[in-house]
């Protein structure tokens, strides 16, 4: 197995292996002739969006500044907004539906850490390995079509996001949230069902 097929199963990777850092090279370099852009700039905006993103529909808008890591894992849908100084870390799939808004200050984090120490660290590293010296894998999210995330939304690796849901400013969202949900907090969760009384 290649070190991005072991990323895109979601197992253990070598985030520093030359395939991930030409990755890296490439969307930093389209990434700084979308800023330099004006805001007016649409159709020459949206031209770099299609080269940095895996796939992007019709009407979609992308805050100044814009961070990722890739780009090519990033899937957008048609009529999404993304406002400014959003962070999406697409080592794996970012999929966004239709009809989304998302706030800014909006994170999107594919990539983790395993949380015990003698898991996250490498077995036996030194220096001159060559390798990293904590284990790193990333596991996708997903947005559904007609979702709404306000200002500074955190969402955590392997996350899907039901249709239609609105995720309130500030969550931290940990875990999966059902289509049609009104969801808030650190940890985010549902506090009522969207559409009812």
């Amino acid at each position: 197995m290649t070190e991005l097929e072991k990323c895109m199963a979601g197992e253990y990777y070598d985030c520093h292996d030359p395939v991930f850092l030409e990755f890296k090279a490439r969307a930093r370099a389209l990434l700084k002739e979308y800023h330099q852009l004006a805001y007016e700039q649409k159709a020459e905006k949206t031209e770099i969006l299609r080269q940095l993103f895996g796939k992007i529909g019709t009407n979609v808008s992308v805050g100044q500044p814009f961070i990722c890591d890739y780009g090519r894992n990033i899937y957008i849908g048609n009529n999404v907004s993304i406002n400014m100084n959003c962070t999406f870390v697409d080592c794996n799939r970012i999929v966004i539906g239709d009809n989304v808004l998302i706030a800014s200050n909006v994170q999107l984090y594919t990539a983790a850490h395993p949380v015990e120490l003698s898991q996250r660290l490498t077995p036996d590293w030194n220096p001159e390995s060559g390798e990293y010296f904590c284990r790193t894998y990333a596991e996708p999210i997903t947005i559904g079509s007609g979702c709404w995330l306000g200002g500074g939304v955190i969402v955590l690796p392997g996350v899907v996001i039901g249709a239609g849901s609105v995720i309130g400013a500030g969550s931290v969202v940990t875990r999966h949230i059902p289509e049609n949900s009104l969801a808030v907090g650190n940890p985010c969760r549902v506090v009522r069902r969207l559409g009812e009384p």
